[in-house]
């Protein structure tokens, strides 16, 4: 059996590290938000999504969360008509990605608040362990 502090700041440490990669895949995502495809009428950029699963700590005793896999989004591409742009197809339209800015916006401000969070859960358990470190010396 592992000790409750330890294990609890390991929980976190998953949830730190799950929550760094949907950070990373988010700011991509924007990133490309306005990316067309570099011939007429081919794909630009598919918006990626993140999906989570349940992870069992070392000693099954806790259960943290890792990245199950980084999808694609199937939404279709938005169509636009510019019949001078470079990428633009025989009919004038351009694909651009799927990617909703506000959405974007909305998942990072989620995935942001859950990192800080676990943070906090870090820093918790190192103060307590600290403390009791301290209380030990006396």
């Amino acid at each position: 059996m592992s000790d409750p502090l330890m294990t609890a700041e390991r929980v976190a440490t998953t949830g730190l590290n799950a929550q760094s990669t949907r950070l990373r895949v988010i700011a991509e995502n924007l990133a490309n938000a306005d990316s067309t495809g570099r011939t007429p009428g081919s794909d630009p950029y598919r918006r990626k999504t993140v999906s989570f699963e349940t992870a069992l700590g070392p000693y099954a005793d806790a259960q943290g969360v890792h990245v199950k896999r980084i999808g694609l989004d199937k939404a279709p591409f938005v169509l636009r008509y510019e019949p001078g742009h470079l990428a633009a197809d025989s009919n004038g339209y351009v694909k651009y990605p799927n990617v909703n800015s506000v959405i974007e916006v909305a998942d990072m401000r989620e995935a942001n608040r859950s990192y800080e969070a676990n943070l906090q859960v870090v820093r918790q358990v190192r103060d307590l362990v600290a403390q009791t470190i301290d209380l030990l010396k006396q």
